[in-house]
């Protein structure tokens, strides 16, 4: 291994180290415990180091994003291709979406409460956010009604879950009646 590819896998691994650290004091202490500061002292290098790999705080919450999106497509695909018939794929797919957002609610925060600056819906979104979406459509796609395009249709059921999601978590709606809740949405909206 040359010195040159030594290096940038030693870059890498602090890119990573430095995303980690991020997300599990998130996930501790929320995003506000989350500072340059506090990162550098965690994972024993300067804060200049640090800013070698990110410009601040809201190019960490991006990199955090990037990788929760990717997390988020690999179980949304993981429980819904076991499912069988689609009622059973969208239902299985509005639990995991919710179920995610519930596990990592600094993950999920950074994805989609965040300025991660990350573009969202044109062509300079990122891969990994365009993915997720992508894991969204594939099972929706199947119960889109006659007419309706199936983007519009999976951005809307999307919106009702983060709603669910978000209203969940603040405390605004009860978590005991969350399957209700994905059994109206999953017989209403996608007509199942």
């Amino acid at each position: 291994m040359s010195v040159q590819e030594r290096k940038q896998r030693e870059r890498a691994e602090r890119e990573r180290l430095i995303v980690a650290t991020a997300r599990e004091l998130a996930e501790q202490q929320g995003w506000d415990a989350v500072t340059t500061r506090r990162l550098a002292e965690r994972i024993e290098y300067s804060q200049p180091v640090l800013y070698s790999h990110f410009r601040g705080k809201r190019e960490i919450i991006g990199a955090v994003a990037l990788e929760g999106a990717t997390e988020m497509a690999a179980a949304l695909r993981a429980a819904t291709s076991a499912a069988d018939g689609p009622r059973t794929r969208v239902t299985v797919l509005a639990r995991t979406y919710l179920d995610f957002a519930e596990r990592n609610p600094a993950v999920y925060d950074a994805l989609f409460q965040l300025d991660g600056g990350l573009a969202f819906a044109n062509e300079d979104t990122p891969e990994p956010l365009k993915d997720a979406f992508a894991a969204l459509l594939e099972s929706l796609g199947e119960v889109v009604g006659d007419g309706v395009h199936p983007a519009l249709f999976a951005e809307t059921f999307w919106a009702a879950l983060h709603g669910l999601a978000t209203l969940t978590r603040a405390r605004r709606l009860p978590p005991e009646d969350t399957e209700r809740r994905v059994e109206l949405l999953v017989d209403r909206l996608a007509m199942v």
